[in-house]
């Protein structure tokens, strides 16, 4: 028996996310820190300049937070009702937010009472956005009205009564001052111009419609309602791109990375996907505990913040890169230095002694040249090797039914004995590299 081969112990391949730049990218953040609200997170917002404070917008309050700070450092409370939508102006130092008794409130960062309150609409204000030029305010309600404000004076300007049903979302262009968009849960999507007091594309989503967003090019709008996330051409008049269905219940927002070139979805199957923007196929997802509601991404994408609705914000920080030591480390011997002569040839003169190597059999592999065949088949159908390691279970069992004595190993057990070995066979038997074994 000294010359006993042990078993060869099959490797099949693993099935799993394969390991791409997107993955390493969106992996790279640290472990999220967890804040809770006193209500569903609503609208998470960041601030186009420094510092880079993000508002949230929760119940009945509005709370600012900095970059890594865990508690609020200002809260806007003066609603009676609950607050929708605190969106940051493009200098960051004004915010403007609806709320449920259809009211808009427009605040200085600075203080903490409303420079200004807008009053017009006659229900719930659930969208509210600031035009290109900084001295307007678009806004969106569920009396199906979108309507145009002026700062300077507090006064309506204009009023669009082309939806038929709930305003739910809406954004403005970024670049003319004149165009802005807004969906609706009467399925569709329109893009108004000021200018023309009427809207100039409509396309249907198909679905009530949840978010939308406009590329900073403005040639590209994005809608989401239902399962459905939408790409608009706006340059072909509102043409469908793609129509993307890769969650599994309503998505309810949207955000595009600082490069623009990834689009993230989130929704109440409580994941966020991550889309290439010339592909549109997901290269990225992310778990989470409960239903999003609100996603928002900082400034190269170094913070990633999500709230849901159990209240609950999600806040994860991008992993800073490891600092190289200043000090000069002693250098140590090179790889070569430990292989030389690894691959030296015999010469004519040469005696060459070779050392042999002791070989250790694995506990079953003695087992099995010992001919214990029941105490080898019991070994690998120990949780620590049938969970961990099931390719070794798996070989066990093909070696001794090449031996023809399976049926020997498995005679006189008992109950318990017995469930084990079926165990094993239902958790695999749907594995397609082992189920001619396990059936």
């Amino acid at each position: 028996m000294a010359g006993y081969k042990p078993v060869a112990i099959q490797a099949y391949p693993v099935l799993g996310e394969k390991i791409t730049q997107d993955t390493l990218y969106w992996n790279n953040y640290k472990t999220p820190v967890q804040i809770k609200e006193f209500g569903a997170v609503s609208k998470v917002d960041f601030s186009p300049q420094p510092p880079y404070n993000y508002a949230v917008t929760a119940s009945s309050r509005i709370h600012i937070y900095g970059r890594y700070s865990q508690e609020p450092i200002k809260t806007f409370s003066r609603f009676k009702d609950t607050a929708y939508c605190a969106t940051f102006r493009q200098d960051g130092r004004l915010l403007v937010a609806g709320s449920e008794d259809g009211g808009i409130q427009l605040f200085d960062i600075s203080g903490r009472a409303p420079l200004r309150q807008f009053e017009g609409h006659t229900k719930a204000v659930h969208t509210v956005d600031f035009t290109a030029d900084k001295y307007h305010v678009v806004s969106g309600a569920d009396d199906y009205t979108v309507k145009l404000w002026d700062i300077p004076n507090s006064k309506e300007i204009l009023t669009f009564k082309e939806h038929s049903d709930y305003v739910r979302c809406g954004c403005a262009s970024k670049l003319n001052p004149d165009l802005f968009v807004t969906g609706s849960y009467d399925h569709t999507v329109k893009m108004f111009d000021a200018r023309t007091n009427q809207s100039v594309i409509s396309v249907e989503h198909g679905q009530p419609v949840e978010s939308v967003l406009l590329f900073p090019s403005g040639g590209l709008l994005v809608s989401a309602g239902g399962r459905y996330v939408k790409v608009w051409d706006m340059l072909k008049g509102g043409q469908l791109l793609v129509s993307l269905k890769n969650h599994h219940k309503t998505v309810t927002c949207l955000c595009l990375s600082s490069s623009g070139q990834r689009l993230l979805s989130g929704s109440l199957d409580r994941k966020v996907k991550v889309y290439s923007t010339t592909s549109y196929k997901v290269v990225h997802s992310f778990d989470y505990a409960a239903s999003i509601l609100s996603l928002a991404l900082a400034h190269e994408d170094e913070t990633i913040v999500v709230g849901m609705t159990n209240g609950i914000l999600s806040v994860k920080h991008r992993k800073s890169e490891a600092k190289k030591d200043s000090l000069p480390r002693r250098r140590r011997p090179a790889y070569r230095t430990f292989i030389k002569g690894k691959n030296y040839m015999k010469q004519q003169d040469d005696i060459l002694i070779n050392r042999p190597s002791k070989k250790h059999l694995e506990l079953y592999d003695r087992d099995l040249k010992n001919f214990r065949i029941s105490k080898a088949l019991d070994r690998v159908l120990e949780p620590s090797c049938a969970i961990k390691t099931p390719e070794i279970t798996v070989s066990i069992i093909k070696e001794l039914n090449r031996r023809g004595v399976l049926a020997n190993a498995l005679a006189g057990r008992d109950e318990k004995e017995i469930s084990r070995v079926l165990n094993f066979l239902i958790r695999y038997i749907s594995t397609c590299d082992w189920s001619v074994t396990c059936s």
